[in-house]
């Protein structure tokens, strides 16, 4: 139980109370601040708290907004504001401060104006509410009363909760085709009781489903996999804004959330080749080339937010272009739909797996990603070299996380450091190569499964350990994540491929599949502002440079039978250590509660 404190007598024939109590708060009364500061040390200091003008007026779910969502320790609207307990300290201190006496009636008539703004002051996180249309005001006199009643009457508070439960950013299939319905179905979820956390348990499981319709290899399999498909989608959506209609956030809602996404995806690719399989037509490297360009289109997306999250100064006249183009309607669509979403992209596979073939479905996602990753990638390249901007050690230090440099690239790193000048090109150039040696030996050699690509592996790795040599601070630093993925699955991909042995490439999708989401585990936590996962961990699953070896040593030790099996063990063994460790920080309590609004791509 939530406790609001109204700071002050109530005012007659108010329905403020009505409404604190239906959004579940025990009311209580203070009369002045020396006695809100006595009821709100009798509240216990885990629970919320809220103080509230008894004069408020306005919409229930401008109150909603600013007293119940969990995401912020202290948030406010005028005449309310709320301290979840990381932000009570401030708040007590906050009202000892108030001062009694002559001439400090300004500061205690306006009780919780005066407060919000000492908890700006104080840095606590407070968020104060954006209400667009929704009214939230304290009426001092009658006719201000008369007045913001007029105000509430005038907006439909419900219409105003339905449209901000969607996202304002949303590609072109999402906003026109599954919004305008959606929701609606998460108001439905919202009045049943359902939970967000529910409904994106849902949409997983309606796309495994789909999956398993469409490794059946059938027709009707197939066309039934593109519904579940297109379903799971409008579930996927539902959930987001099934949390934004009631404001249920939750720590374990985020990492659904983060995850399930790719979850779904990767294992309808699976789905899709499993079916082929039954019809003949071997399309696993198709599937797993699929899953290796979206990741890495991911970790582009990524590397570049995180490496300009917080960069002051940007003078960049790409962007400058890109905000020109934004006046214009039409090519806001054009330019979302050409980076094929997850809107798009989903309704695209839904449709061709309905109508054609599993072959055809990748042929057309692997040309699709493949122009949007160069698409974006090129404008964000000359974003960075056309801005004059400081890069932060925040930046550099997640960018340093998202390499997933292990044990052997540290060392190197350390052996290296101070030999090359930060903010320069050098670490992406070194990352490159690195990527670049490896991958130029295992597709064009004859026999990639040997001693020699071990020792290229090895070379790989010293270039990969200078590239983070020093804080990655360059323009371009933030390509040296996707370069290292990149070597990663694709050489993983080729030496699967080359081995020639039924099983070897299902193995080979199992373990990127395994560490493609250690890698996005890596990333919500990152944006979840609590660090990337435990060093511990990094070094445990070897870093990429350390993968890439033992992966290329099994190839050259074992037969392409015993190739395949053990990577299958390597996959199960990532997948395990990887997964346990996530769901334990997950599910604890300082874990981020922020459910997440997903990716454009």
């Amino acid at each position: 139980m939530s406790t609001a404190i109204l700071t002050g007598p109530p005012v007659a024939g108010s329905p403020l109370e009505a409404d604190l109590r239906t959004l579940g708060f025990d009311v209580r009364t203070a009369d002045d601040a020396a006695s809100a500061a006595a009821l709100l040390a009798e509240v216990p200091a885990q629970e919320r708290v809220a103080l509230v003008d008894p004069r408020f007026v306005g919409h229930l779910h401008a109150l909603r907004l600013a007293l119940t969502d969990p995401r912020f320790p202290a948030a406010a609207v005028p005449g309310a504001l709320t301290a979840q307990a990381a932000a009570r300290p401030a708040l007590a201190r906050a009202v000892g401060r108030i001062p009694v006496g002559a001439g400090t009636a300004h500061l205690t008539d306006v009780l919780t104006e005066t407060l919000t703004e000492s908890l700006d002051r104080d840095d606590t996180g407070l968020h104060r509410v954006e209400l667009g249309s929704l009214v939230a005001t304290v009426a001092l006199t009658p006719a201000q009363r008369e007045e913001a009643r007029e105000a509430v009457a005038a907006v439909d508070d419900e219409a105003v909760r339905l449209r901000t439960a969607v996202k304002s950013r949303d590609g072109f299939f999402t906003t026109f085709f599954i919004s305008p319905y959606s929701r609606y179905l998460a108001r439905w979820c919202a009045r049943r009781g359902l939970t967000p956390n529910q409904v994106t348990t849902a949409s997983l499981l309606t796309a495994l489903i789909a999956a398993g319709s469409a490794a059946t290899g059938t027709r009707a399999g197939f066309v039934a996999a593109g519904v579940l498909l297109l379903l799971s989608f409008v579930l996927d959506c539902t959930d987001g804004q099934l949390a934004r209609y009631s404001l249920q956030y939750s720590t374990l809602g985020a990492w659904l959330d983060a995850t399930f996404d790719r979850a779904k995806e990767y294992a309808y690719y699976a789905g899709l080749a499993l079916g082929a399989a039954r019809g003949g037509d071997d399309v696993w490297a198709l599937a797993l080339g699929a899953m290796v360009l979206q990741t890495c289109r991911h970790v582009v997306d990524f590397a570049f937010n995180e490496a300009n999250h917080d960069a002051a100064g940007n003078t960049s006249p790409t962007a400058a272009l890109s905000d020109k183009l934004d006046s214009v309607g039409w090519t806001v669509w054009v330019r979302r739909m050409i980076v094929l979403p997850i809107g798009e992209r989903w309704a695209m596979i839904a449709v061709l797996t309905a109508l054609t073939t599993p072959r055809i479905v990748f042929y057309a996602l692997l040309i699709g990603c493949a122009l949007a990753a160069c698409y974006t990638t090129a404008g964000r390249v000359l974003r960075s070299l056309t801005r004059r901007a400081r890069r932060t050690d925040r930046a550099a230090r997640a960018l340093a996380d998202l390499a997933d440099s292990g044990p052997l690239a540290e060392l190197i790193a350390r052996g290296a450091h101070g030999r090359g000048r930060t903010g320069s090109f050098l670490a992406p150039a070194m990352a490159f190569l690195s990527t670049a040696v490896l991958l130029v030996w295992v597709i064009f050699e004859s026999d990639p499964a040997s001693w020699l690509t071990v020792g290229v592996a090895a070379c790989s790795a010293l270039l990969a350990g200078a590239a983070v040599s020093r804080p990655l601070k360059g323009a371009l630093d933030w390509l040296v994540p996707p370069f290292f993925r990149a070597g990663e699955y694709v050489t993983i991909l080729v030496l699967a491929a080359r081995a020639d042995v039924p099983g070897a490439l299902p193995a080979a999708f199992g373990l990127v599949a395994a560490v493609a989401y250690h890698h996005y585990d890596t990333v919500y936590r990152i944006r979840g502002g609590t660090g990337a996962p435990p060093r511990w961990l990094v070094r445990a699953t070897g870093g990429h440079e350390g993968r890439v070896l033992v992966v290329t040593v099994l190839a050259a030790a074992l037969s392409p039978e015993g190739f395949t099996i053990a990577l299958t063990a390597l996959a199960v063994v990532l997948a395990l250590l990887v997964l346990i460790e996530s769901i334990r920080f997950w599910v604890s309590s300082g874990a981020p509660a922020v459910h997440d609004e997903g990716e454009p791509a």
